[in-house]
């Protein structure tokens, strides 16, 4: 084997190798053996161009017309067909197949189903780094290049998936398939010195090739095998070394950061720092995914847990007993008999994604009722379901789980929260404790806020009124996260923060004033979709502060600015105009600081918190341009995309040509070339030694032509056959073009679809071209030899 060969060989099989970590992400993975079948025909293309040779512009060109041709033919009549002819097919039913693909890939969680959309985007992007790595490792002759595609599909695998206990076998394979490479190059190189320094054959003669006694490598190619075998050994151990790399490859939870209970991965909702990260991730994948019939989506919170205890440097969580997760929840604590009469019950049927696993389960709060599947406990005072511990550092979590949700949608009057009477002194005692070390000015600053209230309902409006309207704070996720007494009374004096500050100090501070508090950490409604259906991302991650009004229980208030929706009961009773459920409320995923609040007279700071003018907010935001596309990126994408859409387009658009020069020409012999090129494109190859009426009459066979097809291939033919043989001074007359026209459609009906694709994009006689362009470098060469020679100077 050549070395060019050897080397096309090892860039196929680092392709193929590093395409292993694609494989978590879709089940099944026989996409698999389709991806490497047609990497396998395009790297052959390359070799067999590389070997003629063409040039390289060429070479990459023919390798990705037949992968385009190819991956047409693998997928043809997947898509729904809505057309005829293949612009319709290209455009319509090839380019839908990749918006399904990637509507699905946004549809399902990690391992996804292999669907066709799928399936055509992940053979796909092998095909395109596998050209690139061909194209770098063998025809540019720069192997270490080839790396860079590599490491991009290596890179946008594993940021996927998540990470993982296999992750480090895809990483040892995407770098065993890199250095074999390598070492492929190297040897070729090598074997073009002409000797090989450093090592030396048995009996003390020089080796040719880099190779010794049995074939086995000398230095200094088998010094690069054990360099590359440290190097792999020390990717994969010092992270496992070194603590503060623990987090990387080896780490199974995915990801850093996490520290929940039970988190296990990255994604699990912290309190703290893990929150302020889903806030600020660039990666914006969706967690949740459910249905609901409750009528106000604006309400559909999805909380995890409570935090009921502050000592002054955190808000955590009270430790309590867990109790078997009965089919009919206790009732609410607080909560009147008359208002449960009058509230109703909704369901909502919850997804989770593959790469959620908290144990804490999100559910609507108050449930009654939830329908899941695995070990689940239940805590009766926070009213969450917490996974149970299934072995060493294993816990239950909530995983790709499915669950359905009963719960009461609530619908207290300002009326009522203000006629409540005072809480149970069990709940003040627990829900109004504050630490020692509390700054003043905490305490100060809620009894300046709500002078003039009365009662606990309206202390707690104007708290919230006053962080998410009229206190001038700003909402930015940037800032340092933090809920210790120091913190808040920071937060109090900057007045810039994001929901972790804004809940926990409206708690504080409703507890100075002597009402039951707590905050409740969870997601934001999320965002409706067209199917009826509610996606949660990572950024609705969320935190609120919950007071307890007796007769009402544990209620929710919205102290954040541009996050969540204030409650009704908490709004002002002047008609305004509100969210209709059935809208697509807009997902609350701002991760940049906030300008402060808006001085426009169009939108006032109490329409933003209510959510009265979020489409005057949103037509302002979009002229910014930072959540919009790039035009320059828009036209280069389209750019591209007709491009690759024009070179399988080629042969295509060259026969159009041709048959309308022929057909406009009223010239029998041309029709008749046309009509002779038609049936080739076809599969009915021409011969030259038939005559007309023969011709005729094997293309009517062959074709499996209907009688008016048929007959239009006869009157052809007799016209060639007239200009032929007729007096020079007879009349023959034009034939007419729709006979060949008709025939061509009556050949490309007799099809099937694939065959009927492959005559129209890759026609057989578009090898008059190749024939052409010989003829005319043929002639060509001849005049050039003949120049020179002409110009050559004589001997004397």
């Amino acid at each position: 084997m050549s070395g060019r060969a050897r080397l096309t060989l090892f860039a196929l099989l680092a392709t193929l190798l590093t395409s292993g970590a694609l494989l978590p992400l879709v089940h099944p993975a026989t996409w698999m053996f389709q991806a490497a079948a047609l990497a396998a025909v395009q790297s052959g293309v390359g070799a067999a161009a590389r070997r003629v040779p063409l040039a390289r512009p060429l070479t990459v060109a023919a390798q990705l017309l037949v992968s385009l041709l190819l991956l047409m033919l693998l997928f043809a009549g997947r898509g729904a067909s809505t057309g005829s002819g293949p612009l319709a097919y290209l455009v319509t039913d090839f380019g839908g197949l990749y918006g399904q693909g990637v509507r699905d890939v946004g549809e399902f969680a990690i391992p996804a189903p292999l669907t066709d959309g799928i399936r055509l985007l992940l053979i796909t992007g092998v095909l395109v780094i596998g050209l690139l790595v061909d194209m770098l490792a063998v025809t540019a002759r720069a192997a270490a290049a080839a790396g860079l595609p590599l490491l991009a599909l290596y890179s946008v695998a594993a940021g996927l998936s998540g990470g993982g206990g296999a992750s480090w076998l895809w990483f040892v394979l995407a770098g065993c398939g890199y250095l074999l490479m390598l070492l492929a190059e190297s040897r070729d190189r090598l074997a073009q010195w002409g000797r090989v320094f450093g090592g030396a054959a048995p009996g003390g003669r020089p080796s040719q090739n880099g190779l010794g006694a049995g074939n086995r490598p000398l230095a200094p190619v088998r010094t690069g095998r054990r360099i590359g075998a440290v190097a792999l050994g020390l990717a994969l151990a010092v992270p496992a070394a070194l603590p503060a790399l623990s987090s990387g490859l080896l780490d199974a939870r995915g990801g850093g950061g996490g520290g929940g209970v039970g988190t296990g991965v990255g994604q699990a909702v912290n309190p703290l720092v893990a929150l302020q990260d889903s806030l600020n991730t660039q990666d914006d994948r969706e967690v949740l995914k459910y249905r609901t019939d409750g009528k106000q989506l604006s309400d559909q919170y999805l909380r995890i847990l409570s935090l009921d205890q502050f000592d002054g440097v955190k808000w955590e969580a009270s430790a309590r007993a867990l109790s078997d997760l009965p089919a009919q929840l206790p009732n609410p604590p607080g909560l009147s008999r008359d208002l449960l009469a009058s509230s109703d019950e909704i369901r909502t049927s919850i997804s989770a994604s593959g790469t959620y696993a908290q144990r804490y389960l999100p559910m609507p709060y108050p449930a009654t009722g939830v329908d899941v599947r695995g070990r689940w406990r239940f805590e009766p005072v926070g009213r969450t379901l917490v996974g149970e511990q299934l072995g060493k550092d294993k816990y239950q979590n909530a995983q790709g789980a499915q669950y359905t949700v009963r719960s009461v949608e609530l619908r207290p009057t300002a009326e009522q929260l203000a006629a409540a009477p005072p809480a149970a002194p069990e709940v003040l005692g627990e829900n109004t404790r504050l630490p020692d070390n509390l700054p003043s000015v905490v305490s100060e600053t809620a009894r300046k806020v709500t002078q003039g209230a009365r009662g606990d309902y309206a202390k707690a409006v104007k708290l919230q009124d006053y962080f998410a309207v009229n206190g001038g704070f700003t909402y930015d996720t940037k800032v340092a996260s933090g809920s210790g007494s120091q913190a808040i009374a920071k937060f109090l004096a900057d007045k810039r923060g994001f929901c972790i500050h804004f809940s926990f100090s409206m708690a504080t501070m409703a507890r100075s004033l002597g009402i039951p508090a707590r905050v409740a950490v969870g997601f934001a409604p999320g965002t409706k979709q067209g199917d009826g259906s509610v996606v949660v991302t990572m950024r609705d991650a969320h935190a609120w502060p919950e007071l307890y009004f007796e007769g009402v229980g544990w209620t929710r208030f919205e102290p954040t600015p541009q996050r969540g929706n204030a409650p009704a009961y908490t709004r002002p009773q002047t008609p305004v105009s509100q969210p209709s459920a059935s809208a697509a409320l807009p997902s609350p995923t701002a991760s940049a600081p906030t300008p402060a609040p808006s001085r426009s007279e169009d939108c006032t700071p109490k329409q933003k918190q209510l959510g009265d003018c979020g489409n005057a907010a949103a037509s302002a935001g979009a002229g910014g341009g930072a959540g919009g596309v790039p035009v320059g990126a828009v036209l280069g994408w389209s750019a591209l995309a007709v491009l690759l859409l024009a070179v399988p387009l080629v042969p295509l658009l060259w026969r159009g040509r041709v048959r309308g020069r022929r057909l406009r020409s009223g010239d029998p012999l041309e029709a008749w070339r046309e009509l002779g090129d038609a049936a080739w494109d076809v599969g009915i190859a021409p011969d030259e030694a038939l005559s007309p009426r023969a011709a005729a009459a094997r293309i009517v066979a062959d074709g499996r032509l209907e009688a008016d097809a048929a007959e239009a291939v006869r009157r052809v033919a007799g016209a060639v056959e007239r200009e032929l043989y007729a007096r020079p001074d007879a009349v023959v007359g034009a034939t007419e073009s729709g006979d060949v026209l008709a025939v061509r459609r009556a050949l490309l009906a007799a099809l099937s679809r694939p065959a009927r694709l492959r005559a129209l994009l890759a026609p057989r006689s578009a090898v008059r071209v190749l024939w052409a362009a010989s003829a005319h470098w043929s002639t060509l060469t001849q005049r050039t030899t003949a120049l020179t020679h002409r110009l050559r100077p004589r001997r004397p």
